[in-house]
């Protein structure tokens, strides 16, 4: 009787739903538990896809190596510049690409990473494991195959008893162009956590479907999904959320909330452990 199906983002290659739900169903239930609401673990699923990203017959091998050369040009290192534009406007840590730095060197891509590093966002993240993430966009949004192959393992999880879907990162884009691409008249409620939705010409625009004009001016829209209820929660600080706002461009229906998660904006379990979000999963719930 899984009423809830969480979505995991970027960085989960090594995770299957069993080890999921062990570390993030804890901060779910606190979550709900501030908002005055219970839930079971029997309540929820967790979908998995990362091992799509994983390299095949390395059970025990560390991660693929990779540094700035790794970062190919293109959707990769205007992903990368996006992200480092957002964190120098919130972090004074972080020096912005408009800045003139002596220590600069012809690479983009290390520019990049040398002003990141400092930053809350990145905190005890490994750089090889930073650009393993962009690789995991990029691939998502470039790839077809991919991109069918993640929403298929996705779309496994849901059942006819699935009411609300919670989605982080990377994964509010799977299930939001999930619901469009497999209806699922049951599923009522989503809350997105740290979206790129919001991502201009490298996430937004290449959504399925495509955002539609919405006026004279030019502007464009975001189609709002098959729900009754959409909530987005975003930390400032989540540079990966690099427009926390969503109702800018999906509409005034968002219940949208910011929060703050400490000295990891973007991980899963700060966002669910707030009354906030468990406030939007209680009212995903009742949708």
């Amino acid at each position: 009787m899984a009423k809830v199906l969480v979505v995991h983002g970027i960085g989960q290659e090594f995770e299957g739903p069993g080890t999921l739900g062990d570390r993030i169903f804890p901060a779910l239930r606190d979550g709900l538990a501030r908002a005055g609401t219970r839930i079971s673990l029997d309540e929820v699923a967790f979908a998995s896809y990362g091992e799509l990203f994983r390299r095949p017959g390395e059970f025990l091998a560390p991660a693929p190596y990779f540094d700035a050369s790794s970062i190919d040009q293109g959707f990769e290192e205007e992903l990368l510049m996006a992200l480092w534009e957002r964190a120098a406007e919130y972090d004074k840590r972080v020096v912005p690409p408009q800045a003139e730095v002596l220590a600069r060197t012809p690479s983009v891509a290390r520019r990049a990473l040398a002003a990141l590093s400092g930053s809350r966002f990145l905190s005890g993240v490994a750089e090889r494991a930073f650009i393993g993430a962009l690789k995991q966009v990029s691939a998502y949004m470039c790839d077809d195959d991919i991109r069918a192959s993640v929403q298929d393992m996705v779309a496994q999880a849901v059942t006819a008893d699935t009411r609300l879907v919670v989605a982080h990162s990377l994964g509010s884009v799977v299930a939001y162009e999930l619901l469009f691409s497999r209806p699922r008249p049951q599923v009522r409620a989503l809350v997105t956590l740290g979206s790129p939705l919001g991502l201009r010409n490298l996430v937004f625009d290449r959504l399925r479907p495509a955002p539609r004009p919405s006026g004279e001016d030019g502007r464009v829209t975001g189609v709002w999904p098959p729900v009754e209820m959409w909530g987005n929660v975003a930390d400032e600080g989540d540079i990966v959320a690099v427009e926390p706002d969503l109702r800018r461009l999906f509409g005034d229906g968002i219940r949208q909330a910011i929060v703050y998660n400490g000295a990891h904006p973007h991980d899963m379990r700060p966002y669910l452990e707030d009354a906030v979000t468990g406030q939007l999963i209680a009212a995903g719930l009742n949708a």
